[in-house]
């Protein structure tokens, strides 16, 4: 019994020497650092934190004073993180076709997609399971090709066409792209013919090397080559009518249209938005929590506003032709600075589209937690906040 007490005592005892210990390290250190469960407030603190500097954040470039690759029947260029080492997940490319150019049968290691700027084109696509598509396609629709889809693009009636492309993989270029004609060229003669049951004489006329954009006859905008196109159902097309569509957002300041895959199936990897902004209008601060952003300025004048990772904020000016890259979860507006309306086609790598904005926030979060972020007194913050617009129209 007594070793039992004494036990409890040295124990008591122990507690207590170590409580008293840490509250004189406690008292010791007035700087907030805990001891135990004892905490204060610092003695020593800043008013705001030091903005940090650094190396500038370069997140755009010019996609049509890129290297070009030009053959008979067209051209193409593209921006990869190569030449934009911020765009690591989205890769661009701006292809015009002339009129009787086809872009020869090819796939790639990523997912492809487009929108067709200006125009008529048909596109042919076979997938793995043998399930062939021939469809048309206009000014405002897009194309969407998953990965390994073989297919090709020739331009329909007497005028070009001409489309930016955007894929999934921000190191796209030649080395992930396998095309028939650089393909079939190296083959022997003997080894097609055993394969295609074609005599090997008929593979005496293939081109020695890569055709790429081949140049042939125009075909009419109505002529059976045209009104051969077959289409697949709503959840298999690779074509999508995006302009045809009703925008997602509308406002005195512009529309956004948007293609995600709830409006085109197959498009499993990107979202289409096409941006169109009056005099002076924007496109209100917000961020994409789940999706990297990557746009071309088709016309007008646009400023971009990025808050990026290191608290870094980097903003650019873009004219037809360039291109701005914007990382997940980064903060961006884009302003419409020039003397008419402007148009951007982009897309986002995520099959659905989401948005938080900044408005959002300061309008649904109680006064008294803003009063208390910014220091001033809640009648400063009273007015914080709207009804959400997204693209807010130039001031009046």
């Amino acid at each position: 019994m007594f070793e039992t007490d004494r036990r409890i005592f040295l124990q008591s005892f122990a507690i207590g020497a170590g409580t008293l210990a840490a509250s004189q390290t406690f008292a010791a250190a007035p700087d907030g650092h805990a001891a135990g469960y004892d905490v204060s407030a610092a003695s020593d603190y800043l008013k705001t934190i030091p903005r940090k500097s650094g190396d500038p954040v370069v997140f755009t470039a010019s996609l049509d004073k890129g290297p070009i690759k030009a053959t008979s029947g067209g051209w193409a260029r593209e921006v990869t993180a190569r030449g934009l080492p911020i765009a690591t997940d989205i890769a661009g490319a701006h292809l015009f076709l002339n009129a009787g150019g086809a872009r020869e049968m090819h796939w790639h290691n990523s997912a492809e997609w487009a929108y067709v700027v200006d125009g008529h084109c048909q596109v042919t696509v076979v997938d793995a399971e043998g399930q062939a598509e021939v469809v048309n396609l206009g000014a405002g629709d897009l194309w969407y090709f998953p990965k390994g889809h073989g297919h090709a693009i020739q331009t329909l009636g007497p005028t070009p066409c001409h489309a930016i492309l955007a894929f999934d993989d921000g190191l796209y270029s030649e080395h992930g792209t396998f095309g028939i004609s650089d393909w079939m060229s190296r083959y022997d003669a003997p080894v097609l013919s055993q394969a295609l049951g074609v005599a090997p004489e008929v593979f005496v006329q293939i081109p020695k090397a890569e055709t790429y954009i081949m140049q042939g006859e125009v075909l009419h905008l109505d002529g059976p080559q045209a009104r051969a196109a077959r289409g697949l159902d709503r959840e298999r097309t690779h074509r999508y009518p995006l302009m045809a569509q009703k925008p997602r957002i509308s406002t005195p300041g512009g529309t956004l249209h948007v293609a995600s895959a709830k409006e085109f199936p197959i498009s499993t990897t990107l979202t289409g938005v096409v941006l169109k902004l009056k005099r002076g209008a924007m496109h209100e601060p917000h961020w994409h929590s789940d999706a990297n952003e990557w746009h071309y300025v088709l016309k007008g004048r646009t400023r971009v506003t990025l808050f990026a990772t290191d608290k870094r904020v980097a903003v650019a000016e873009l004219s037809p032709g360039q291109c701005a890259y914007i990382p997940r979860n980064c903060a961006h507006s884009i302003q419409n600075v020039g003397p008419g309306d402007a148009e951007i086609v982009g897309v986002l790598d995520n099959a659905s589209y989401h948005e938080n904005s900044l408005s959002d926030w300061l309008a649904k979060a109680p006064r008294h937690l803003l009063a208390n972020n910014f220091g001033i007194a809640e009648r400063g913050v009273a007015n914080f906040g709207r009804k959400r617009m997204v693209i807010v129209p130039t001031p009046t």
